[in-house]
């Protein structure tokens, strides 16, 4: 009897493991497609903004478009309802747009009904600002278990997550967010930053750093789509 139950708890506490580890990764889901990077030996890298849009999304566009660079923006449905023009822009200047949900939510035990809302109130948004190119997914905190990665695969959305993210833990600086990613990029390499909040000053200062130091090692940009078609 003993036994039984011992063996029954473990199984339990493997299967809870094993889903705290899929829940989080950044290379795997339990259905579907994930890229977290892209297999090539070409010099190429994404650079990708998650949240917003927001105020400070002129300043961003204008240090892309004086340096020619491409970016992917994975945008909440709820800030492009706030902030229309700022959505219209990004998707003006040629950008990707990517699906980031509506409200940013944890999307681990949810129902199917809320994975559905997210993703579509937020899919309407981006059709607002006029854009017509691919819209990937990004799932916010790289949060996702069963409900969310069974929905994509259900409706062929691709995942894209990261293999380089230089300010999502802690406080950094400037050159600490520039050095780490330099330090951190291969060719194929998805680079994520957070620009669009007030406190994210640190990150927007070193976007323009990053592109000139990507580029003196022979790196191109390119958007999400274009790597994916590597």
């Amino acid at each position: 009897m003993w036994r039984w139950v011992i063996g029954v708890a473990t199984l339990v506490v493997v299967t809870l493991m094993a889903g705290y580890v899929v829940m989080n990764a950044r290379t795997v889901q339990l259905a579907g497609e994930l890229v977290s990077r892209v297999d090539t030996t070409d010099k190429v890298v994404a650079l990708t903004f998650d949240d917003g849009p927001s105020a400070h999304a002129p300043e961003v566009l204008d240090m892309l478009a004086a340096a020619k660079v491409p970016a992917t923006f994975y945008l909440n449905g709820a800030d492009l309802d706030r902030h229309p023009a700022e959505g219209r822009a990004i998707a003006e200047a040629g950008h990707d747009i990517g699906n980031h949900t509506y409200t940013h939510r944890r999307m681990v035990l949810v129902s199917p009904t809320t994975v559905a809302d997210e993703i579509e109130r937020t899919d309407a948004a981006i059709a607002r600002t006029g854009y017509q190119g691919p819209v990937t997914f990004r799932p916010p905190f790289c949060k996702k278990l069963w409900t969310l990665p069974r929905y994509l695969a259900e409706h062929d959305r691709v995942s894209i997550t990261w293999d380089v993210e230089p300010d999502s833990a802690g406080n950094p600086d400037t050159a600490t967010i520039v050095d780490e990613t330099v330090g951190s990029v291969r060719p194929g390499s998805i680079i994520l930053l957070h620009v669009m909040a007030d406190s994210r000053a640190p990150s927007r200062a070193a976007v323009p750093q990053i592109i000139e130091r990507l580029r003196a090692d022979g790196y191109d940009f390119v958007t999400v789509s274009e790597l994916l078609g590597r």
